[in-house]
């Protein structure tokens, strides 16, 4: 079996059937982690590959909705979030949005800007250590 088919089976087995049986609309799969689990070292540029080839999304019925990490897209930061296409797992119909409130729209809307920090807790944390390490720099030179 070839690296690409073993990146794919893998990532169907541990990612994308998983979240069809708990009915999730979007997943994400982290080039890092498939690199760990399939001990493919130095194999970042292969798995980021297979991950966005039209026959991997073909074969799971998903849409490549978002792809974060670094410019050049070969690295194992990168994470692809995937949406499924098919009528089992379709989102339930929009509202009509003059009747929906705009607060409700925005709920989740920074949601994958988060998960890249850890989840908004951990973003919380990290600016808040941030702004105290620089509020006692600032009290050192006084």
């Amino acid at each position: 079996m070839k690296d690409a088919d073993r990146i794919r089976s893998h990532s169907r087995e541990k990612y994308v059937l998983p979240a069809r049986r708990r009915k999730e609309r979007r997943f994400s799969i982290r080039a890092g982690d498939v690199l760990r689990d399939l001990k493919l070292t130095g194999h970042a540029p292969a798995i980021c590959s297979a991950l966005k080839t039209r026959e991997f999304l073909e074969e799971n019925a998903l849409r490549l909705v978002s792809k974060t990490g670094p410019p050049s897209g070969q690295s194992t930061t990168v994470t692809y979030t995937y949406e499924f296409i098919d009528e089992k797992s379709a989102p339930p119909p929009k509202a009509d949005p003059s009747k929906v409130d705009p607060w409700t729209q925005l709920r989740g809307a920074l949601k994958d800007i988060y998960a890249e920090y850890g989840g908004g807790e951990a973003y919380l944390r990290g600016e808040r250590a941030a702004f105290r390490d620089a509020d006692v720099a600032n009290d050192d030179r006084k």
